[in-house]
């Protein structure tokens, strides 16, 4: 149950919370200090009941939640103990003016072994949900992931009645054995085969039948009867499509990657790898037993995969017994590959809902500005090039530069890179290269994700929401834009491209830096299914990119900059800071009593 209780909270807990961290935050700026130790570090687990090496923040596993509201500067101090070299990443987290910190390798050198190293950024005109996870070395394949809650302001309204709780469901396939042995196969030319399950918070399914081995710890969520809990489900896993799905209970969707959606209800929901989505569900119904929570492979042969399914218990305070009888089923046909797409298709943004600010999210008319470039971004089914297997985009298999972008603009490395990504697909020999996108600053781009590789990815681009204005079978051709949704098309950061199709996105360049786009599929991105945008103001004046932090670590060509560190120090600063927060919230404690 610790898994439940960490991520369980009734919604009165928020405001208890924020009232520290709205004081410790009033002497620094304008906008609050939230702050996070994150020991990340090996932890023997047996999840599917094997006994294996995973990776733990803070001991635990998944990692803990990162709580904040809008507009919070966040700071979390990242320890590495793990025997390679670590990053943490933030998919979604916008990074305004900061790609610094975004967390790959194109934008920054890595925490080595026995490092730590503090990432500070602000959740800039954010809410919503998401999570964090390791970007390197196929480190998510072993864990190192968890949540991220950005609440809204109390003076911004959610566009639902405030629910009663909330319970986060980390969900993602697994294998039981470990990152590196994962990439070994990889890296011997292999692809990685059926995962050996799914997991719900870190643990294995419920022995729903025969066969599920004995012994397996599953998740129970403990619920009140007639209670509306928001019901947050991140996909973390390495490649594989979820089914999420409540027994006899309705998920009604509410918002996705940090945007409100149309309220519309479902039985059961698709989940991509790197997607995150709330539900609202309500208790409504009787006490005779438990229910299921389920979350089983997708867009596969199900009959195969049926040992992909991950099952987790709803326990009503009052239930009169144990779930039974066999799993419920989705309700909708993957099997036609038309219909597949009309669960994506009719998730659209609420018009009426303010986001992080007091504006309709429908206020930006996407639909009437002119695109300035467009970029067909096409996959194709992993190859050996120069004797590896390798994945590509446009025909190039992206080799992540030992320089990362921005340090060798600023100090003028010559050869760390090259911006001559293609934008639209050539019959050249595939390639390995550093190539990226040269973006322009205040452009309104689109980009079409076309998918000729033989399974479903999810495609995430870095620093950016997107509007998702269209997606098809076949191959994307400009007569397609007729058939655009120009006026409440979600925006996100992550979407779905099935295989033989198509998504197209729109995007306005408005945030200064480098930023990854990339397949969030682990395998085909450890294979190089990526490149970056560099986005440069030509008239640059310090407003619209922050520079370098002075902690950034020097690797590469800069490598001679980097001094050791002293540890000691490092976690001195860290414990000043949080004393002189503390002494500050001591000294206003007087004139915070004179209210009460």
């Amino acid at each position: 149950m610790a898994a439940v209780s960490l991520y369980f909270f009734p919604s009165s807990a928020f405001s208890s919370f924020l009232c520290f961290v709205l004081l410790s935050g009033v002497s620094f700026a304008a906008d609050p200090f939230v702050s996070y130790d994150f020991k990340v570090s090996y932890i023997t687990a047996s999840p599917l009941g094997v006994r294996q090496q995973v990776i733990a923040v803070n001991g635990q596993f998944p990692g803990p939640l990162l709580n904040a509201t809008t507009n919070f500067n966040v700071v979390v101090n990242v320890f590495n103990h793990l025997d390679e070299p670590l990053l943490l990443t933030w998919p979604g987290i916008q990074m305004r003016r900061d790609s610094w910190q975004d967390g790959v390798l194109g934008t920054n050198c890595p925490i080595p072994p026995r490092w730590n190293f503090t990432y500070q950024f602000q959740v800039k005109d954010q809410i919503g949900s998401f999570f964090y996870s390791p970007s390197l070395n196929f480190q998510r394949a072993s864990g190192g992931f968890g949540p991220i809650v950005i609440n809204n302001r109390n003076i911004i309204p959610i566009p639902f009645p405030e629910p009663d709780g909330e319970i986060i469901f980390i969900i993602n396939d697994w294998y039981t054995q470990d990152h590196k042995a994962l990439r070994r196969i990889l890296d011997s030319g292999k692809e990685l085969g059926m995962p050996d399950g799914v997991l719900i918070n870190g643990k294995g399914p419920y022995k729903y039948n025969s066969s599920v081995p004995d012994g397996i710890d599953y998740l129970t969520a403990h619920v009140e009867p007639g209670k509306t809990y928001r019901i947050r489900v991140h996909n973390v896993g390495i490649s594989t499509s979820l089914n999420f799905r409540i027994q006899n209970h309705n998920l009604l969707l509410v918002e996705t990657d940090g945007c409100y959606t149309s309220q519309t209800n479902f039985t059961d929901f698709d989940i991509h790898v790197g997607q995150s989505y709330s539900f609202l569900v309500t208790m409504d119904q009787n006490a005779t037993s438990d229910y299921y929570i389920v979350a089983s492979a997708r867009f596969v042969n199900e009959t195969v995969w049926q040992r992909v399914t991950g099952v987790a218990i709803l326990h009503y305070s009052n239930s009169n017994g144990p779930a039974s009888g066999p799993l419920p089923v989705p309700k909708t046909d993957v099997s036609n590959s038309w219909s597949a797409m009309t669960q994506p298709r009719a998730i659209r943004q609420n018009t009426s809902a303010s986001g992080a600010r007091p504006n309709p999210q429908g206020s930006f008319h996407y639909g009437q500005i002119n695109i300035t470039n467009t970029y067909v971004l096409r996959s194709l089914p992993p190859t050996t090039i120069n004797g590896s297997l390798r994945a590509t985009l446009n025909g190039i298999s992206f080799v992540n530069p030992s320089t990362p972008v921005r340090l060798a603009d600023r100090y003028k490395v010559k050869g760390a890179y090259k911006l001559d990504f293609p934008d639209k697909p050539f019959g050249r020999p595939l390639r390995l290269d550093r190539s990226m996108i040269n973006a322009t600053y205040k452009g309104f781009i689109q980009v079409v994700f076309q998918n000729n590789d033989t399974k479903i990815q999810s495609f995430h681009v870095d620093g950016y929401t997107f509007f998702v204005v269209a997606m098809d079978f076949g191959i994307w051709s400009e007569d397609k834009k007729g058939s655009y949704n120009n006026y409440d098309a979600i925006s996100r950061s992550t979407i779905e491209v099935y295989p033989g199709g198509w998504t197209a996105v729109l995007l306005s360049l408005d945030n200064v830096g480098v930023w990854n786009i990339r397949v969030e599929n682990l395998d085909r991105w450890y294979l190089g299914e990526e490149t970056y945008m560099r986005i440069i103001n030509p008239e640059e004046n310090g407003q619209t990119e922050m520079d370098a932090p002075d902690n950034v670590l020097y690797c590469g060509a800069l490598r001679h900059l980097q001094k050791q560190q002293h540890h000691s120090a490092a976690t001195s600063m860290l414990n000043g800071h949080l004393k002189l927060m503390f002494s500050m919230l001591m000294a206003l404690l007087p004139s915070v009593f004179t209210f009460f």
